[in-house]
């Protein structure tokens, strides 16, 4: 069996009045990620270590923020789409470990709901997902709540 290791990292801007999406669920705050897509920061940088555990490039490599039909698009949709493309090329998801930075909102109460949708939407067990958050204690960008960044773990098996 083959085993390979991914590395994913993403960050959103937020902005009042924007829409919160992370992995997968609209959370009500005050801020929300703007970008091109929904934002999702947790699901591009899952994205991200997916396709480089497959030697893949990266999301913006096969969904250009230049391409119009990408804009405001669902990041579960990209989410599905790379799991086709890993599985074209003989891979299965070993396990994810993603870790989220922001001060502000909690994430804790959301972390079920999260799992869930991810796993349903990858088609994998929730047990083989791992959700983290973190503050940076009032430190740097996501301190200071101008930001959310989320860091992700692949591991793929053919």
């Amino acid at each position: 069996m083959k085993i390979r290791v991914g590395f994913g990292y993403d960050v959103h801007q937020l902005k009042e009045g924007a829409d919160f999406w992370l992995g997968g669920i609209k959370i009500e705050h005050d801020k929300g990620t703007i970008g091109h897509s929904d934002a999702d920061v947790l699901i591009h940088s899952i994205c991200d270590a997916l396709l480089g555990a497959a030697n893949m490039r990266d999301i913006g490599f096969h969904f250009p923020p230049t391409d119009g039909q990408y804009e405001g698009i669902d990041s579960k949709v990209l989410l599905r789409k790379v799991m086709s493309i890993i599985e074209t090329r003989g891979f299965a998801v070993g396990n994810i470990d993603a870790s989220i930075a922001l001060q502000e909102p909690k994430i804790s109460p959301y972390m079920d709901r999260i799992r869930k949708v991810l796993s349903e939407t990858m088609e994998i067990e929730e047990e083989d997902i791992s959700i983290k958050a973190t503050t940076t204690e009032r430190l740097g960008f996501e301190g200071r709540e101008e930001g959310v960044s989320a860091y992700t773990v692949a591991l793929l098996q053919k």
